[in-house]
């Protein structure tokens, strides 16, 4: 269905749960998301989505995952309080990556960094190159 209608012009709609019926949901029934600050494009966390966790978002307004260790629905923020409030909603060319532009507070990762891509590749190397803003011992105080 994206790529029968790539070509149609700008403004062209489609109803939403028939968008939602063509996802490219893998074996699990889950589509990757990718969170990204949305005023300064940082690109913050990937997560998955089942059909619950996105419609959830679309209709709350809070970001909601599947959690795949839990076997369940995660909102961001019910255990640490770093939530993502939903800014927009995008879904790629292929409908197999969906993309939340989000209003994160505080650290979207949780080891307490902003985001969770704090290892860069530096020739042979990697490099753990950001710091913790909070100890994760007091974003989950129950878990330590």
């Amino acid at each position: 269905m994206f790529k029968d209608n790539e070509q149609q012009p700008n403004g062209f709609t489609l109803p939403l749960a028939q968008a939602l019926d063509h996802l490219r949901w893998n074996e699990a029934g889950l589509v990757p998301a990718i969170a990204r600050q949305h005023d300064t494009g940082e690109v913050l966390m990937m997560a998955w989505m089942n059909r619950e966790a996105l419609e959830d978002t679309l209709r709350t307004g809070r970001v909601c995952y599947y959690s795949r260790s839990r076997g369940g629905l995660w909102r961001k923020g019910e255990s640490s309080g770093q939530t993502q409030t939903l800014i927009e909603l995008r879904i790629d060319c292929d409908g197999d990556t969906v993309l939340v532009n989000v209003d994160q507070t505080g650290p979207a990762c949780h080891t307490g960094r902003r985001d969770c891509f704090y290892w860069r590749a530096d020739g042979e190397q990697l490099v753990l190159d950001k710091a913790p803003l909070i100890d994760p011992a007091d974003l989950y105080p129950d878990k330590h």
